[in-house]
């Protein structure tokens, strides 16, 4: 057995990149999300209480982590930050690498342009001694964004925190008349075509790698500048 572990949030980019792994013939035996109590500087954090329903769609076991607060929200030192953050992630995977059942050859990871990311969770599967598949990293946003769509993925914006980017954004789905509409917010905001800097978040209610979508009942809360959708109620369909 040769297993893979994908990081997964179930947002696009971490979705894109199990469903390459899978497509690649790679046996992605677990996901495992990590669930932050707080703010994160390395992981992604709306809806992920929807990973369950995900992975019972994908038809994969899913791993669970809930580590305490990270204390994102008042960080003096980014970069050790990171790294405290990165540490539950690395003992579960430790752990199931000790597992007789599972023989961890590497994980996928959705990672686009950020080094902070990628630059740590490179170093952890080193120090782990397996491989990283990371389909996105430096690949052009506006080509992968159309891959997706082109893909099947259906893609809801599930918060938002950019000029530009208001409260009818919130539950939006993220296609190609959205990425036009942020291809000009990228022109006059700055905003990136995939939200790689935090503009806005997503969730991937289904695609060609899911037996059964994911519906949910979602409530906006917008917060002057920012907002994100309450998740109410959620169910495969």
């Amino acid at each position: 057995m040769s297993d893979w572990v994908s990081l997964f949030s179930g947002g696009k980019d971490s979705s894109w990149a199990l469903y390459r792994a899978l497509q690649q013939d790679l046996d992605v035996s677990r996901l495992l999300t990590i669930h932050p109590a707080g703010d994160s500087y390395m992981y992604h954090t709306p809806a992920t209480e929807l990973a369950g329903l995900a992975a019972e769609s994908i038809g994969i076991d899913l791993v669970e982590v809930a580590p305490d607060d990270f204390g994102a929200d008042d960080v003096e030192d980014a970069s050790a930050q990171g790294d405290a953050e990165l540490e539950p992630m690395e003992a579960t995977l430790r752990e199931l690498a000790a597992d007789g059942d599972l023989d961890l050859v590497g994980v996928t990871a959705g990672a686009v342009e950020s080094e902070f990311q990628t630059s740590r969770i490179q170093a952890m599967c080193d120090r782990l001694d397996i491989d990283l598949f990371a389909p996105l990293w430096r690949e052009d946003p506006v080509e992968l964004a159309e891959a997706m769509f082109d893909a099947g993925f259906e893609i809801r914006i599930v918060q938002v925190a950019a000029y530009g980017l208001d409260e009818s954004w919130l539950g939006r789905r993220y296609d190609a008349d959205a990425l036009d509409e942020l291809l000009d917010l990228r022109a006059e905001y700055g905003v990136h075509p995939l939200g790689e800097g935090g503009e806005f978040e997503t969730y991937v209610l289904d695609g060609p790698h899911m037996d059964r979508r994911i519906a949910m009942d979602t409530e906006a809360v917008w917060e002057g500048d920012r907002g994100h959708l309450s998740v109410r109620n959620a169910r495969l369909v």
